[in-house]
């Protein structure tokens, strides 16, 4: 109900901004529409601060919306972005700041779309269509390069134009298809196969230029990502322009920025590659200049070598080192020699001076039985028993003819 005031009686903000509150208060949850003009994320906050704004009449209002809720769209929410909110009115007292609680936002549009197409690129992705191994390496000098483009359009003019001033014989096989409507992505994909079935073409352009997100929605069509995926010949993505990403650029094996820059990258500039073989046979003269200065330097440098220059020259010196050593060993060899004549004579000196045979020579005899045995004392012996007597140059057999016992010189001083 209204308040009751007067100028006596007029009454506070605070309550003023209380029944106000309690008035929005009483509104329920509404859907509104609207494009999103400010997205305000505050750090170690959970809520988001939006801004609604009214297309057709300058009117906006404050939107805040929990994390999760903004972070569930399928894309991320940004400026300019046309959404549907399921919102509660809420007046905020102390602030007198009137807002929207937000608690489910649709995309809405060219948002929805969007949204779409992301839904669909991420499933594909999930299938690993864009993996980045499966991307085909482009020939550098292909035989025949595929175009599949619109019939009489700015990109089938700008690929013809810059391939063939780039590489004048290069060979264009082009194959026309609507580049947008309903049949678009059904005729790229015949258009797509029927190359890919001639063996002269390696490498296949799919051209088209810029236009808006709807223009755009064939080459994001499922069959036609599939299509490329399939094929055997490398494809080039030239659709649009540099901000303009469908989801061919992500399957095919190069994407080019505009079609102009797919023919760059397709066909190699003949002018560039001459001057490149041009530099690369001089890189190549110098080294093999350099080579052959290095290794007569070295040739001359062995060749002024003392032993290359007089081969005998160390040979003599040689020779010499030869008869030195020779004449050593020999002095050697005689010295070892003597000392070993000089050794062996002493021994023979020892060994003849031990010998009994010396003993003999000066006129001693050694005296044996019949036995063998030598006998040293006249014990035992009798008359007409038989002896040896050996002497230094033969043996004398004799019989014993008499015994007589002589004392030992010094025995008789040893009894006493």
């Amino acid at each position: 109900m209204a308040l009751e005031t007067s100028p006596e009686h007029p009454a506070p903000v605070r309550q003023v901004n209380q029944a106000i509150a309690s008035w929005i208060g009483r509104l329920g949850a509404i859907w509104v529409e609207g494009q999103v003009t400010q997205v305000s994320r505050r750090g170690g906050s959970n809520t988001v601060f939006l801004t609604l704004r009214d297309k057709l009449a300058d009117v906006s209002v404050s939107v805040t919306a929990p994390r999760g809720v903004i972070d569930a769209l399928p894309t991320p929410l940004v400026e300019g972005a046309q959404v549907v909110c399921h919102a509660k009115p809420d007046f905020y007292a102390p602030r007198g700041s009137m807002s929207l609680q937000v608690r489910e936002v649709r995309l809405v549009g060219e948002g929805e779309l969007l949204a779409r197409l992301e839904r669909r690129r991420r499933l594909l992705a999930a299938e690993g269509l864009f993996a980045p191994e499966l991307k085909r390496p482009l020939p550098f000098l292909p035989g025949a390069v595929g175009l599949v483009t619109g019939e009489g359009s700015a990109a089938e003019r700008d690929v013809v134009e810059v391939a063939r001033r780039r590489w004048p014989g290069v060979r264009l096989v082009v194959r026309h298809a609507a580049m947008q409507g309903v049949h678009a992505a059904r005729e790229v994909v015949e258009a797509l196969q029927g190359l890919d079935r001639d063996p002269q073409v390696q490498v296949i352009v799919i051209a088209r230029g810029g236009g808006s997100v709807e223009d755009l929605l064939p080459f994001s069509d499922e069959a036609l990502v599939r299509a490329v995926h399939a094929v055997r010949t490398p494809v080039v993505s030239a659709i649009g322009h540099e901000p303009d990403s469908p989801i061919l650029d992500l399957v095919a094996d190069l994407r080019a920025a505009t079609p102009t820059d797919a023919a760059k990258r397709v066909v190699p500039d003949v002018a560039e590659e001459v001057a490149r073989v041009a530099q690369l046979r001089q890189r190549a003269r110098r080294a093999v200049r350099h080579g052959v200065e290095r290794e007569q330097a070295l040739l001359d440098s062995l060749r002024s070598r003392p032993s290359l220059a007089d081969p005998r020259d160390g040979l003599r010196q040689r020779l010499d080192e030869v008869h030195d050593l020779r004449d050593r060993a020999r002095r050697s060899l005689a010295r070892r020699v003597e000392r070993a004549e000089h050794d062996l004579h002493h021994h023979l000196a020892r060994v003849r001076a031990l010998s009994p045979l010396a003993t003999l020579r000066r006129g001693y005899a050694v005296i044996s039985d019949e036995s063998g045995q030598a006998r040293s004392s006249v014990e035992g012996l009798r008359a007409g028993a038989p002896l040896h007597v050996r002497v230094a140059d033969g043996r004398i057999a004799t019989t014993v003819t008499g015994v007589e016992q002589v004392a030992l010189i010094g025995e008789d001083d040893d009894d006493e």
